[in-house]
């Protein structure tokens, strides 16, 4: 998919934009920023469109809205595209909107606009989403920038970019991960893993809001969807030009999730997640920012679970056994359709 968007995507759209785009398309982050307002456009092909703890409408505007929030903007206004398929019945249609507007109300964000197509019975598997928004630049940001200048004096982002972390920065990960390519496999397949592994799909945006605005300190955010966590962090140290070190002692897992991964051959690492975000914070302020998430439902399994460094580039991690292992991209998607 990386290759796909490069070579060719970014080849025809790339540096095609006049104005004011502070993070255009080829930064190839989760959105873009003009001025002082985020864009973002993000379609939901999950398949099937319910699974245990989500659907389809919940996935479709939590994406939109936590790729938005994690350049540190408050999202206030989607627009919906709605492909369905011949035959959805109007009770799983009505279904899927009731999902996106309790969303919505989570989220504190409107849909203010959309369009609707139906194609043939058979092509879809139900129903395709896309949903779009744009956010604004908030009180918060410009607070938690202040705070990373304390200690960072030289830092002139306007905005947490995936380009942003330098060597000694912590790394926090809000949650444990794994649960919703697994909720979505068992859908998918029909599969039983002896207990209820449900999707983590949630907003965040309120979350980092307050994070920003409380604590600060933070200079990057990413949510670990597709490709997971090891994709997020081997997008980090490469736009950040930076080594990662994790620990594997201490990247929170379900013991149902990890039991499942190592059944399927599956790494826990590359499976995605719809509900965590990846925090690059200041180490002065890593304590803190944890503290901060533990008071929160969102955040209570939080884990400092590395550091980025000098002393080489990509990605490790530091094993139980006492070696290191490089924690590459992955090389397809393990799951396919979990979003």
């Amino acid at each position: 998919m990386h290759d796909l968007i490069r070579k060719y995507v970014v080849k025809y759209f790339g540096g095609g934009c006049a104005g004011d785009f502070e993070v255009p398309l080829e930064a190839l982050d989760d959105a873009a920023v003009i001025g002082d307002t985020v864009l973002k456009s993000d379609s939901h092909a999950v398949k099937p469109i319910f699974f245990p703890g989500g659907d389809i409408g919940r996935l479709a505007v939590s994406g939109t809205v936590n790729d938005i929030a994690v350049l540190g903007a408050e999202p206030y206004a989607l627009a919906c595209g709605l492909i369905l398929e011949e035959g959805l019945t109007l009770s799983d249609f009505e279904r899927i909107l009731a999902s996106m507007q309790q969303t919505c109300r989570e989220a504190g964000v409107c849909i203010a606009t959309g369009d609707i197509k139906v194609v043939e019975r058979g092509s879809l598997g139900g129903c395709v989403i896309n949903v779009s928004g744009i956010g604004r630049r908030t009180e918060a940001i410009e607070r938690n920038l202040k705070v990373v200048r304390l200690f960072r004096g030289n830092f002139k982002a306007r905005w947490i970019l995936d380009s942003n972390i330098q060597p000694g920065d912590n790394i926090i990960l809000s949650g444990a991960i794994g649960d919703h390519g697994l909720a979505v496999l068992s859908a998918q397949e029909g599969l039983s893993f002896g207990s209820a592994i449900k999707s983590d799909v949630r907003p965040l945006n309120r979350l980092i809001q307050r994070m920003l605005g409380e604590v600060g300190g933070i200079v990057a955010m990413k949510d670990p969807t597709r490709g997971g966590l090891a994709d997020a962090l081997n997008e980090f140290s490469e736009k950040s030009k930076v080594g990662i070190l994790i620990h594997e002692n201490k990247i929170p897992i379900h013991e149902d999730v990890r039991a499942a991964c190592e059944m399927l051959g599956l790494d826990p690492l590359e499976v995605g997640n719809e509900g965590k975000v990846i925090i690059g914070v200041v180490k002065e302020k890593a304590e803190e920012v944890l503290e901060f998430l533990r008071t929160t439902e969102e955040g209570r399994e939080a884990e400092i679970i590395g550091e980025a460094v000098n002393e080489f580039s990509g990605v490790a991690m530091q094993t139980v056994v006492g070696g290191k292992r490089i924690v590459a991209r992955p090389i397809g998607d393990p799951i396919p359709r979990i979003c």
